[in-house]
């Protein structure tokens, strides 16, 4: 049996969604130049050099791949400085730093086929952006 035929799996399906919609996220929010600007601190870099950052962890599964809570953010503010969370709090606003962290207690349950679906559709909006 080749290689190549196995499923993959559910980790590697979610590793491969992640990579997918931070693309997204970094490309939706950058110009035509492919420049984008870290949320939290404004630093300016092409977006394959920043993060897609996120106000509510990323182990919050109902919120992991909302565009609601993602921004581009800076190696600095998202690795080294933890997110900047409060920054990214008020920068959201008040309404939907609220939606989110309620939405992030939320428990939900992905089936395989959600998650590809999701790879699906941010492949698809990728290549609009693109």
């Amino acid at each position: 049996m080749p290689k190549n035929s196995k499923k993959p799996t559910r980790s590697k399906i979610v590793k491969k969604l992640d990579v997918v919609f931070s693309q997204y996220i970094r490309l939706k929010y950058s110009n035509n130049q492919g420049i984008s600007e870290c949320f939290t601190c404004g630093k300016r870099d092409h977006w394959k050099n920043l993060q897609c950052g996120h106000f509510m962890s990323r182990k919050n599964y109902s919120t992991r791949w909302d565009e609601n809570n993602t921004r581009v953010q800076c190696v600095g503010c998202n690795m080294f400085k933890s997110g900047e969370q409060y920054v990214f709090g008020l920068k959201l606003g008040e309404e939907l730093a609220q939606e989110m962290f309620l939405k992030s207690k939320q428990i939900v349950k992905f089936t395989t086929n959600d998650l590809i679906d999701k790879i699906d559709h941010f492949s698809s909006e990728i290549k609009k952006l693109t």
